[in-house]
């Protein structure tokens, strides 16, 4: 009996080390054919489309946080996949310090509309919170205000 050896981040890159500029502007146009989430990934990474590059993200952070809905279950986990999601599409400040005041607020909404007793649900809000205002502290002080308002 053989065992699959674990292929890993450093095996894939040594693979793609050796690519042609053409191979890899195929390989990246195949991989945003394939999925939605590498489509908004990209769009976000690269300011694209115009508008707000968050809002497929903020939408998730909408769904699972502050349905319209009120049937609707709330789940802290799958919100938490969009912050991770937007971690990594984006790496400037302000897109950051927008997202997590974005997240703050719906949970603030979804606390005025009902109660929660989920202490998940809290324990987010604190953790993002504190990372909103650690990307506000990092951008210029001109562009702080509106966030702090």
């Amino acid at each position: 009996m053989t065992t699959k050896k674990k292929v890993g981040w450093s095996d894939l890159k040594a693979q793609l080390v050796g690519l042609e500029k053409t191979e890899l502007l195929q390989l990246v146009k195949d991989l945003y054919s394939s999925s939605k989430d590498v489509q908004q990934f990209l769009h976000a990474r690269y300011a694209m489309g115009g508008g707000d590059v968050l809002a497929p993200y903020k939408d998730t952070i909408t769904q699972w946080i502050n349905p319209s809905d009120l049937r609707k279950p709330l789940s802290v986990a799958k919100a938490k996949k969009a912050i991770v999601d937007c971690k990594k599409a984006l790496s400037e400040p302000q897109g950051l310090a927008e997202f997590g005041v974005f997240y703050c607020e719906e949970v603030f909404v979804s606390l005025d509309r009902c109660s929660s007793e989920d202490k998940s649900f809290y324990d987010s809000l604190c953790v993002i919170f504190s990372q909103a205002l650690g990307y506000i502290q990092k951008l210029p002080s001109t562009e702080q205000q509106p966030y702090l308002d």
